[in-house]
């Protein structure tokens, strides 16, 4: 065994469950697994099967919108992650390990382990490299991480994506019987979300076809909107449910209709396919839902390609703004067959 192990993901929640596969490979070998992650990501890390404690953490150099560095901060985490024996860093390929390094060193961590295509002297103990211009799917990204640092899957486990269970009952919330599709209009990016009046065309359309549809999210002026194209068939619950509560709408779901967002990334935890309305400002090839049936809407090859912006730096948003309701439906019933 590797005694106490920290895994580290600071950013969102899709990004926290897409570590999933790396966390079970820490797992199947440590005496204890804590997760640090940051604020948007401490209910994925709660679901994710293999983690004994959580210890949230927003850093400075990776949240979107970052606090001044200060010591209070920074020997606060000191503080918490005191007496780890081993930690590996997660970290997306525009994002740096060695400040996290550092400050584990300073915690005394007495291994470290992450991708770092920068020089990172005496803070990593393993330096894993890799070829930043491979669209490697960020789950496997992750998991050679771990590799590298010695730790592997257990016999028997895929590799898929996984959440804890038992999932919360959920049928006090309305869903009633038979299937029903979920349409999950919002995002964290701007750039990242297909227009609020073409999702509520999609849920008028999709009821229109014989679908029970079922609308969800965090931002109750949104779902309302989107829910209200088709008044009477369409149920909204922004606003109503927590992560895991999420999840099991998801997974009682015969599609999700989304964004690149977490949810999507529940839905290939859960097993329920995916129409992705994908905006290439980061690779589909990283970060489309991870083996689980998809269809990827939404022009791969418009001028946002790869400019990891948060808001569409296109007038029009022509990426995703240009997909119809039409496709959807269409794409919903491809995906029922």
């Amino acid at each position: 065994m590797s005694g106490r192990v920290l895994v580290a993901r600071l950013d969102d929640a899709g990004d926290v469950l897409l570590a999933g596969p790396a966390v079970r490979a820490v797992s199947a070998r440590a005496d204890e697994v804590t997760l640090l992650a940051g604020p948007r990501g401490r209910a994925a890390a709660e679901l994710l099967p293999g983690v004994d404690r959580v210890v949230v953490w927003r850093a400075p150099w990776i949240d979107h919108r970052p606090p001044p560095v200060s010591r209070r901060d920074v020997d606060d985490l000191i503080g918490q992650v005191r007496g780890i024996d081993e930690a590996v860093i997660l970290t997306s390929f525009h994002q740096s390990a060695l400040p996290l390094a550092l400050l584990l060193r300073l915690a005394g961590v007495g291994r470290v382990s992450a991708i770092s295509n920068d020089y990172p002297g005496s803070l990593l103990d393993v330096r894993h490299v890799v070829d930043e211009g491979l669209d490697v799917p960020e789950p496997e990204r992750m998991l050679a991480v771990a590799r590298a640092a010695g730790f592997e899957l257990p016999p028997g486990d895929d590799g898929r994506l996984a959440v804890r269970r038992p999932l919360p009952d959920v049928s006090r919330l309305g869903l009633g019987p038979g299937p029903y599709v979920v349409v999950h209009p919002g995002t964290s990016a701007p750039a990242r979300t297909w227009p609020a009046e073409r999702n509520r065309e999609a849920v008028r359309e999709l009821a229109d076809d014989g679908h029970r549809v079922v609308v969800t999210g965090m931002e109750r002026e949104l779902t309302a909107y989107v829910a209200a194209g088709a008044p009477g068939a369409a149920l909204d619950l922004g606003g109503s449910t927590t992560l895991a509560q999420l999840a099991a709408v998801i997974e009682g779901a015969s599609v999700l209709v989304a964004g690149n967002t977490g949810p999507a990334h529940l839905a290939a935890a859960v097993g329920t396919p995916v129409v992705s309305l994908f905006a290439p400002v980061v690779p589909a090839g990283r970060w489309a839902p991870y083996r689980v049936l998809t269809v990827l809407l939404g022009d791969q090859d418009a001028p946002c390609r790869d400019s990891r912006a948060r808001v569409c730096p296109v007038p029009g948003h022509p990426c995703l703004a240009q997909v119809t309701s039409e496709q959807v439906v269409k794409a919903v019933r491809e995906l029922n067959q």
